[in-house]
């Protein structure tokens, strides 16, 4: 069992107070032969973080502590510590007696870095041979998630784009610092909640190895118990991951996850991973605002809820992972103007190209059809910035606001 003591507890322990029951000559000198500590240390790198197992060989001491050289201190022998950065730490061990107190010279245990595996290294980014973190979400391709039978032939598989938003957007962080496994829900799709596990990253012959979650309920991918909460690495690089487990009835599951970026997080929101309809948000205060990017209400702070038209309040706004743009306008299309009046239905589809947001937003995607519009058919240009997006709710500016261009600020609520 591993004891770990702050120093003031150990400065306590090997204080005079504990010697008052030792035989003292008549001069206050201590009697006994003066401790001799040692010890021995074995390094058990068949798994990350890195356990060593220390002994006590000492003689003559009946108190003794441990200095682990990563500043905390314990007692106990055999006694194991865990370490979970590489490098080299000195080792002392604290002995106190009749004879009184002495130490080891600090002696030097190398623990070994994980990042020479290739499965670790693609795992957490390690930075040369340091471990770092990264983030990993679904792949969009066809095959995100599979089943296999005991024999690791196929029998289902998802869709490219198929996942729905809401476990789409999952995220899973692994740390090769903490050697923790943080799982983002986002939007949570039914019982399923986010928090953290340990984990243990154990090679194997086949240079990839295994993750072992360290927390009962914990998963990777989909929500399933895997058994032994192992899952083998079976394809590991900089652009994938792709794991498998096994369940109780002997059939495994495989997920694929990419690493993720927020702006392919907001897609997914979007378009809901494969289509996903918006419309305006009548319901709300300041459904559309006009103004400028330094003040985005500058020239309209916007209406009442419920205040706009019924041939603009239907109308849906559909954008598919495929980039492309569908606007239905039902039965009438409402022109702004002075005033505006509801005319014929201005029903189009436009492609779309997406990327980061040139300027404030989350991302940003431009329209490629002339004349093509969300929400309101004056908008300064083909460009529209996503400010804030939920998978129920979702806040668009269009414009660039270069300039001090006019933007629109639209709220609209997915269908």
């Amino acid at each position: 069992m591993k004891h770990t003591w702050t120093k003031a507890v150990w400065v306590l322990l090997t204080s005079p107070l504990l010697f008052t029951a030792c035989e003292k000559e008549d001069h206050g000198k201590l009697e006994g032969t003066l401790p001799a500590p040692s010890f021995s240390s074995a390094v058990n790198s068949t798994q990350f973080p890195v356990a060593v197992t220390f002994t006590d060989n000492s003689q003559n001491a009946f108190v003794t502590q441990w200095e682990f050289g990563d500043g905390t201190i314990g007692k106990g022998s055999p006694v194991t510590h865990t370490y979970n950065t590489p490098g080299t730490y000195k080792v002392r061990l604290n002995a106190s007696g009749k004879g009184g107190f002495s130490a080891t010279p600090q002696t030097d245990v190398v623990i070994p870095t994980a990042c020479g595996n290739t499965g670790f290294s693609a795992l957490v980014g390690c930075q040369g041979s340091a471990p770092s973190a990264r983030v990993w979400t679904f792949s969009a391709a066809a095959g995100a998630i599979k089943r296999l039978d005991a024999n690791n032939n196929v029998t289902s598989s998802s869709a490219a784009n198929s996942l729905p938003s809401c476990q789409a957007d999952d995220q899973f962080t692994f740390s090769g610092t903490s050697f923790t496994m943080t799982y983002a829900a986002n939007n949570v799709c039914g019982s399923e909640k986010a928090g953290s596990s340990s984990f243990v990253y154990k090679p194997n012959s086949s240079g990839l190895g295994q993750i072992v979650l360290g927390t009962a309920d914990a998963f990777i991918g989909e929500s399933v118990a895997v058994t032994s909460q192992t899952y083998d690495i079976i394809e590991a690089s900089n652009t994938i991951l792709r794991l498998r487990g096994t369940l109780a009835n002997s059939t495994k599951t495989e997920v694929t996850l990419v690493p993720f970026d927020a702006v392919t997080r907001v897609k997914q929101l979007l378009t809901g991973g494969t289509q996903k309809t918006w419309v305006l948000d009548n319901k709300v205060d300041q459904t559309i605002t006009v103004g400028t990017e330094a003040d985005p209400k500058q020239y309209y702070p916007g209406g009442v809820a419920g205040a706009l038209p019924a041939c603009q309040a239907d109308d849906e706004f559909t954008f598919s992972a495929a980039n492309e743009y569908k606007y239905d306008a039902k039965a009438e299309t409402f022109v702004a103007g002075s005033p505006g009046s509801c005319q014929a239905a201005r029903s189009t589809t436009s492609a779309f190209t997406f990327g980061p947001a040139d300027g404030t937003g989350l991302a940003q995607f431009v329209l490629s059809k002339t004349g093509s519009f969300i929400g309101i058919t004056d908008a300064p240009d083909l460009n529209y910035r996503i400010i804030s997006i939920t998978d129920k709710n979702m806040v668009l500016r269009a414009g660039s606001g270069k300039n001090n261009g006019t933007v629109f600020d639209m709220k609209l609520v997915a269908k």
